[in-house]
């Protein structure tokens, strides 16, 4: 085996992430010469020999019992997520890897009724490996106007919501709060790679992020593991302006690694109005680079990415809105945008 892989490395991960204080433990002796835990330290609270949990943290032992990762798992304060992520990688690490290239991911014909069922709110299908394998119409004009509307229907264009967050320019603009949707979807991603290892087009999927984001490589050495789930988002759309929207993430029978990703607003909000006249807005075709449809697919989107509007206008009051600040205008996003001609997203 070679190197600590998934296991040992997020063993060390969560290790220094911790100081004696956390756990419980007195600073004794010289200044400490590492960050984080000592593996003794570790060890002593798992009630597990140091030169067993060295091995397991190194990648020399495969055999850890339940019973043992739970003592690491109490030793580490893991919480439930990432309790789940640590016995998967630990199932992993028992097993030879079967190395084989999955095929593309399908809808049911099921799954296409449900996402034609929630056509009034924006709705996208993603993937296990989060790819847009569907959106609806305002999915689409919501979150990827500049992408071809069709573009998931073939799967070797199939935008995918990692690549379109770290490297495409026009999806890190629409997010005023970039860095919290980017921890999510890295949190995400890790808990895929714990349940999928063998995996070829994920680890393919990472390695180009890796290669082409400082900010990815930052938040995957962090070893954070959280599902998306519900979340409040601040979007600065190029048609709508701002909009408050809540995030919910829906598990799909039949496909448990299929998720339905529906957008909402509170009822009589300027970001419901604002939603509705993206509704109206019509048909919001493809930008007029020649290479639109292949941004958040396999071609990165080279282009520097656009300061993030993060202010509101003069005059404006600030609300809160699920623990975030939302500026509320006098005049709803929906009417100001009703008095210009719509462009396209």
């Amino acid at each position: 085996m070679n190197g600590p892989g998934p296991l040992g490395d997020f063993l060390r991960a969560r290790r220094t992430r911790l100081h004696p204080a956390d756990v419980g433990l007195r600073e004794l002796g010289p200044r400490r010469r590492v960050s984080g835990l000592r593996r003794e330290e570790v060890a002593q609270l798992a009630g597990v020999s140091v030169s067993y949990y060295t091995r397991l943290e190194q990648g020399l032992s495969r055999g850890a019992s339940p019973e043992v990762l739970d003592a690491i798992a109490r030793a580490l304060l893991l919480g439930g997520h990432e309790r789940e992520h640590l016995d998967r990688l630990a199932t992993a690490a028992r097993r030879a890897p079967r190395v084989r290239r999955p095929g593309p991911e399908r809808l049911t014909a099921e799954t296409r009724d449900l996402l034609r069922a929630v056509g009034g709110v924006p709705a996208v299908v993603l993937g296990r490996r989060m790819d847009v394998l569907a959106w609806n119409p305002l999915g689409h004009a919501l979150l990827a106007g500049h992408l071809d509307r069709d573009s998931p229907d073939d799967p070797a264009r199939r935008p995918n919501l990692g690549r379109m967050l770290f490297l495409d320019a026009h999806t890190r603009e629409l997010y005023a709060d970039w860095p919290r949707k980017a921890r999510a979807v890295v949190g995400n991603l890790r808990g895929t790679v714990g349940r999928h290892p063998e995996d070829r087009l994920l680890a393919e999927l990472i390695g180009e992020l890796t290669m082409g984001s400082p900010e990815f490589v930052a938040l995957w050495a962090d070893h954070r593991v959280a599902p998306c789930d519900t979340a409040a988002h601040l979007l600065q759309h190029p048609v709508v302006g701002a909009l408050a929207v809540s995030q919910q993430l829906l598990s799909i029978a039949g496909s448990p690694e299929q998720a339905l990703i529906v957008h909402t607003a509170p009822a009589g909000s300027p970001a419901e109005e604002a939603l509705a006249l993206l509704g109206r807005a019509g048909e919001f075709g493809p930008s007029a680079a020649p290479d639109a449809d292949r941004v958040g697919a396999r071609t990165p989107d080279t282009r520097r990415p656009m300061a993030r509007k993060t202010g509101g206008p003069a005059g404006a009051a600030g609300v809160n809105l699920g623990g975030m600040d939302v500026m509320d205008r006098s005049t709803s996003a929906a009417a100001r945008a009703a008095s210009s001609p719509v462009a396209a997203a």
